[in-house]
């Protein structure tokens, strides 16, 4: 009962469990029609939660209404679409709402008098006002479609869309997380977008909560953390996007209530989006199959939940397929290119109710649910036309564009299916057969719904204050700051930011972890997305991707929540080198449920600190999405609702790649300045959350906004541009102090610091050193710079508070002189990272100039290279960027394509399989695609091999090779594929990091002919390990040479886990056959092929590229 959950798990004791397959079943009745037109007050409602509609009572009287009108009673398809598109979820009524508001006027003083105020509803009086108002030019479309869009440059738009998935997450925590990710994907693939960056912010209940502690029917926060983290992995990693940027919190309110905010980032071409559906278009749908997966997930993400919610709201859990929709993206994408839709939009949130509804409205349409494609037979109409299962679009295709359309899908194996047609008629009628089982007029089913009045009041809460506080001793200051690093909210996350690959792509720039050992806490991840890599431009434009999150301060005053989360959303940007000038963000409002005035008051003062605080920085919203009703009865009546939380979501644009900082020290001598005013705000505080509860009034307050903030941000950004910052961190949880400590382990140096000149002369020492006031950065500047960033920063607040030293110490002075702390960097490093015994460190002393190799003369001729694809394949666009700047043709062919005859193989000269991973790698890595390519192309790969063409494995590819038997080879003893294969990491999980690879001078790969340095670039697998047999084995391949890579550390020498991640024999990385021309390697030389790759260029390190395999098998096929 403790480790399974009922949600997906069957347990049984001392009995057989059947099995757990859908019964085939026959449709009896096919449609229920609803008494509803005569129905009284005390009916509609029972009928409301009979049905679980989460409509009001004024909702169901306007649908009583409106069928009374039509002289009729609704069936139950019509009845399930007008909850599920009236669900607070999809039409989000309260921030429509009219709202009668008493509390403090917006930037009053939360002891201000409350004053009464008319709020005609929160979205267009606040979110939507504060982005008309700032009119910025480079906004492409905000609000009315699946996600925001801004310009990228003159040719290419960014879009970026946040979705929550909570309730299902809190049922079954893998598959919640997993279909929150793949749905805004589909968000991004709604707006003709490839996704390039997803993120995720992750909200728990306390990791170390007694069991006896859970609500019934409450899973324990550490299995929903696993689950949920599982589900992200799982969905991103599979489709190919990197998750690049997120945060994890623990709070207790979040026990009951996990939050899963998933978000996407797009690219598109500028203009490439079609929105207007032609009277006469065909309603096309394309992807997954239907099934009762997903029943009303609209109307179940609308309401509270209790401990009988998963029995009844179970099939609200979607199903996830992470290959099958990589496969619609790339139907969504080639017919973008080839203009074969008029608009185009997801099943989400009501299926296909929601999706053919609003591509429907100004316009009409019919549609026969008979063919729409089922998993199963024994669906109803109104779950066929409800249902919420995964991976599926809807199109609207002219009828001459169909034929076209349906060959890019058939060749992509993605099933497509004409399920109607779009009508001017205004009405949206569904038939099932020769029977209407629905027939809506379309502006009810939009505008019907009556906007509701609503209460709020929101009263700051009491706060106890001490006149004169106990302070904490100077020794203690010291081990609070080790607990500090240790709380879960601020700890390393590395382990979970290793299991998302965020190199796939080829375009993180600024990586999540930094530093010396690519370890320390990035601010920002900066991208630069692969359409817009090009050899001719050494220092491309990027984008960068943050986010703020202060729930703590939202219990105080929900006003100062959003200022400090859109602060820290753009300090986090700007701290990597983005312009001020050129963000956006987008609002998740989570929230308890909003008919209590109370829940409703403090959504009301957040909203009005999001609209002040966002003209303050001059950044407009593009986006955004709320969810309510984040609240759980318990089984003793008691309700389990969260703080309200607000996460600000931004995505911004670097001008030059190049001039971009990391958080990490960079060198000994160096000066620190504090950037930004350190006040008395301790409030909500992780100081005040360790257990340092007494504080004086001034202190007892929340970080106060700060008007004049965006210029100081833009000084920063001017600093960045000219390169007098080396290094900058923003002053978040835990203030200056945890600032600067995560600066010295990232740097593995320390710091002399002195509070001196720490705000004004009577600031406490832990004010001074916890504080967390908003807009404040430590820096990092050569002595011969420091009087020209003075300059620079004039009209901000900054002080000089110390330097860099050699002696791994981190030592802060109060204001007299009096040492306050001191801890050695790897004291510091293992509280923050959970370990003991001394971190093993990079060499701090790297040279800047690395010694490299001539490149290979460019070939005469231009070879074309063959880039194999299959369903799941996601590195492939990396390969051919590779194969093209070494010289060659590269051409992208999926393996239908040679299956059909469509392309020859044997018309390359050079052959590469790439990594992803191939039909999901559900029965082992590689095992499906090997077996396809070795019966049914394998005499066409024979004589490839044969010929002495090159052939190249990466990854997933390198899997395939084994397992199809080309490596070692089938000349290896004859035992090849029984000697050798490649099995699960060493630790049992996916692995993204970056590794060194030594080049076997002696082995007769063609690929590593010539190479003597390392090559540098990432892993990011989770079955790569190369098991042989036996040591006898083992030694045939290393006296033939066959291990032409091998995993070194950073000083060349031989080693274990980390610099070898997966545990395979011998440190292999890559092996060859014995003629040379086969070589497969686990690692990813494809994405270190720009200088600007290298995780630690910031520190000045060059080379190690992993270009040069690619130059010289090209070379070799060219001769």
């Amino acid at each position: 009962e403790i480790f399974s959950n009922p949600v997906i798990q069957r347990f049984t004791r001392n009995k057989t469990i059947t099995a757990p397959f859908v019964p085939s079943e026959s449709v009896g009745e096919l449609v229920e029609v609803i008494p509803l037109q005569d129905a009284d007050d005390d009916a509609l409602l029972n009928i409301s939660s009979t049905r679980r509609l989460a409509l009001n009572l004024s909702e169901m009287q306007a649908i009583r209404s409106y069928y009374q009108k039509e002289q009729r009673d609704p069936t139950d398809v019509e009845l399930e679409m007008l909850a599920q598109t009236w669900s607070e979820h999809c039409v989000h009524k309260t921030f429509r709402a009219t709202i009668t508001y008493t509390g403090p006027l917006p930037g009053a003083a939360p002891d201000a008098p409350p004053e009464t105020q008319k709020v005609d509803g929160l979205l267009n009086t606040y979110i939507r006002a504060a982005t008309d108002q700032l009119s910025k030019p480079w906004i492409r479309s905000t609000f009315v479609d699946n996600a925001g869009i801004i310009a990228f440059d003159d040719t290419w738009d960014l879009a970026f869309k946040v979705e929550t998935h909570n309730h299902p997450s809190a049922l079954e925590p893998f598959g919640g997380a997993n279909t929150g990710v793949g749905g805004v994907v589909r968000d991004i693939l709604g707006v003709s977008a490839r996704p390039i960056a997803n993120t995720d912010i992750l909200c728990f209940g306390p990791p170390d909560l007694a069991h006896d502690d859970l609500p019934a029917g409450v899973l324990h926060p550490r299995r929903i953390a696993d689950g949920v983290i599982h589900g992200v992995e799982d969905y991103g990693n599979k489709m190919g996007i990197p998750t690049v940027n997120g945060a994890i919190l623990y709070h207790l309110g979040y026990t009951a209530n996990p939050l899963v905010f998933c978000g996407c980032l797009g690219l598109l071409p500028h203009e490439s989006h079609p929105t207007e559906v032609q009277d006469g278009d065909l309603i096309v749908v394309i992807g997954g199959r239907t099934g009762r997966d997903g029943l009303r997930g609209a109307t179940f993400s609308s309401m509270e939940m209790d401990q009988t919610t998963g029995q009844i709201a179970g099939s609200a859990v979607q199903i996830g397929h992470p290959i099958h929709e990589k496969q619609v993206l790339e139907v969504v994408l080639r017919t973008r290119d080839e203009q074969l839709y008029h608009a185009v939009t997801d099943c989400g949130a009501g299926g296909l109710s929601s999706a053919v509804g609003e591509m429907s409205e100004g316009v009409g349409g019919t549609v026969q649910l008979e063919t729409v494609p089922l998993k199963y037979p024994g669906l109803t109409p109104w779950e066929i036309w409800l249902s919420e299962a995964q991976e599926r679009m809807v199109f609207a295709v002219a009828p001459a564009d169909w034929p076209r359309f349906k060959d890019i899908c058939d060749g992509q194996d993605v099933e497509a299916v004409a399920i109607g047609h779009f009508e001017a008629t205004g009405r949206l009628k569904l038939l099932y057969n020769d029977r209407q089982v629905g027939d809506l007029d379309l502006d009810f089913l939009h505008d019907g719904i009556p906007l509701g009045t609503l209460e709020a009041v929101w009263t700051p809460p009491q706060v106890e204050a001490t006149p004169t506080p106990t302070r904490t001793t100077p020794d203690n200051l010291t081990e609070l700051l080790l607990a500090m690093l240790a709380q879960p909210n601020v700890r390393s996350k590395e382990d979970v930011v290793r299991r998302y690959d965020h190199e796939v792509q080829g375009g993180t720039a600024v990586k999540p972890l930094v530093g010396i050992d690519n370890h320390g806490p990035g601010d920002a991840t900066v991208l630069v997305p692969l359409d817009v890599q090009s050899a001719e431009v050494t220092s491309p434009k990027g984008v960068a991707l943050s986010a703020g999150i202060c729930p703590e301060y939202g219990e105080l005053d929900p006003y100062a929540m959003a200022w400090a989360a859109i602060d820290e959303a753009m300090r986090n940007l700007v701290a990597v080198g983005t312009d001020p000038s050129q963000v956006a963000i987008l609002d998740n409002f989570c929230w308890g449920n909003p008919n209590l005035p109370d829940r409703l008051g403090s959504l009301v003062r957040c909203a009005q600190g999001c609209y002040d605080a966002a003209l303050a920085y001059e950044v407009p919203f593009i986006s955004g999405k709320d969810s309510l009703n984040n609240e759980y009865m318990g089984a003793d009546g008691q309700k389990h609702a969260i703080p309200g939380t607000l996460l600000i979501s931004a995505v911004g644009l670097v001008p030059d790649v190049s001039k971009t900082v990391t958080m990490d020290f960079k060198q000994p001598g160096n000066l620190l300045y504090l950037i930004g005013d350190t006040q008395a705000e301790l409030g909500g505080s992780l100081y005040q959350i360790m257990g340092e509860t007494q504080l004086t009034a001034g202190e007892a307050q929340p970080p106060q906004p700060i008007p004049q903030a965006l210029s100081r941000l833009q000084a920063v950004h001017k600093a960045i541009t000219v390169n007098l910052i080396q290094s900058c961190h923003d002053c978040s949880e835990g203030g200056l102090a945890v600032a600067v400590a995560e600066m010295c382990l990232a740097g593995r140096t320390g710091a002399e610091i002195s509070l001196m000149n720490v705000g004004a002369a009577n600031l406490s020492s832990p004010a001074s050193l916890f504080s967390e006031s908003l807009n404040r950065f430590v820096v990092e500047v050569r002595p011969e710079d420091a009087q020209t960033l003075e300059k620079f920063l004039e009209n901000v607040p900054f002080a000089q508070i110390g330097y860099v030293t050699a002696s791994p110490t981190l030592t802060i002075q109060d204001r007299g002189g009096n040492t306050v702390i001191q801890a050695d960097v790897t004291d510091l490093e293992s509280a923050w990272r959970g370990t003991t015994g001394q971190p093993t460190s990079q060499p701090t002393n790297l040279p800047t100039n690395l010694p490299t190799i001539q490149p290979p003369s460019q070939p005469t001729s231009q070879p074309k290279v063959l880039i194999l694809h299959a369903n799941g394949t996601n590195r492939d666009r990396e390969a051919a960027l590779a194969c093209q700047l070494a010289g060659a043709e590269p051409e992208i062919v999926h393996v239908n394509q040679l299956l059909a005859g469509e392309r020859k193989l044997a018309d390359y000269h050079m052959f590469v399989v790439p990594g992803g991973f191939s039909y999901g790698d559900d029965l082992g890595a590689g095992t499906l695609w090997s077996l396809d390519l070795k019966h049914r192309l394998g005499d066409d790969m024979a004589r490839f091999v044969e010929s002495g063409r090159p052939v190249l494995g990466i990854c997933n590819g390198f899997q395939v090779l084994v397992k199809a038997g080309l490596l070692p080879g089938i000349d290896f003893n004859g035992t090849a594929q029984r000697s050798v294969t490649l099995a699960h990491n060493q630790l049992a999980r996916f692995e993204c990091r970056w590794v060194y690879l030594q080049p076997n001078p002696d082995s007769p790969s063609l690929f590593t002919q010539g190479l003597t340095e390392p090559i540098y670039c990432p892993v990011a697998h989770g079955e790569g390990r190369i098991a042989i047999t036996n040591d006898d084995v083992l030694a045939v391949v290393q006296s033939q040479n066959l291990n032409a890579l091998t995993y070194i550390d950073a000083e060349g020498s031989p080693a274990a886990y980390p610099a070898n991640p997966n545990g395979s024999a011998g440190g292999i990385a890559g092996l060859c056959n014995s003629a040379g021309n086969v070589l497969g390697l686990m690692p990813h030389p494809e994405d270190h092929v720009f200088p600007w790759q290298h995780p630690r260029r910031h520190r000045g390190e060059r080379g190690f590229i992993g270009l040069r395999l690619f130059e010289n098998g090209v070379r070799h096929a060219a001769s």
